[in-house]
């Protein structure tokens, strides 16, 4: 059965980053209130003179955004480009699939958030290093990086002897 969001009724409520460089409005999680199977979805407000989320990409999930009202600049691979009502932007998986705006305008940019839902997503972000497993939001620096097997030298030191050495 389809649930129908009105765009009039969708209230936005303001983020609270600690970096004043970024800042606005989100809605409720409107794919839960959907009860989606595989997609997220909600509706964001990005202030003028301000940056969406830091400059990312997403391993395991690809975006669309929809943009409803005003104009902004999209920082991409490409480069550097304006935006505006009636745009529909695709993000592949992957580098090549960085993205993050800015409202050059005077007037708020309001766009639709589309993106699939992955168990497990990686996000990285390029400018500042660092990488983000959602959900969880688990924040590493990924100079941290290093081979699969990386201090698992010590494996049989982990496990009794008398199971050990029924080899």
């Amino acid at each position: 059965m389809p649930f129908v969001h009105k765009l009039v009724d969708i209230e936005l409520k303001e983020n609270k980053s600690p970096v004043s460089d970024f800042s606005w409005k989100t809605s409720l999680p409107l794919a839960e209130i959907s009860e989606s199977k595989y997609l997220h979805f909600d509706i964001k407000s990005l202030f003028p003179g301000k940056f969406s989320y830091p400059y990312h990409f997403h391993r395991n999930a690809e975006e669309l955004f929809v943009i409803l009202e005003g104009e902004a600049t999209l920082r991409s691979p490409k480069g550097y480009q304006t935006v505006s009502k009636g745009d529909l932007i695709f993000f592949e998986e992957g580098p090549e699939g960085a993205h993050q705006f800015y409202n050059h305008g005077d007037q708020p940019l309001l766009y639709m958030d589309l993106r699939t839902k992955a168990n497990v997503d990686v996000c990285e972000y390029p400018d500042s290093g660092k990488i983000n497993i959602l959900p969880a939001m688990d924040i590493f620096r990924k100079d941290s990086k290093v081979p699969y097997y990386t201090g698992e030298e010590g494996v049989r030191e982990k496990w009794p002897e008398e199971i050990l050495k029924k080899e």
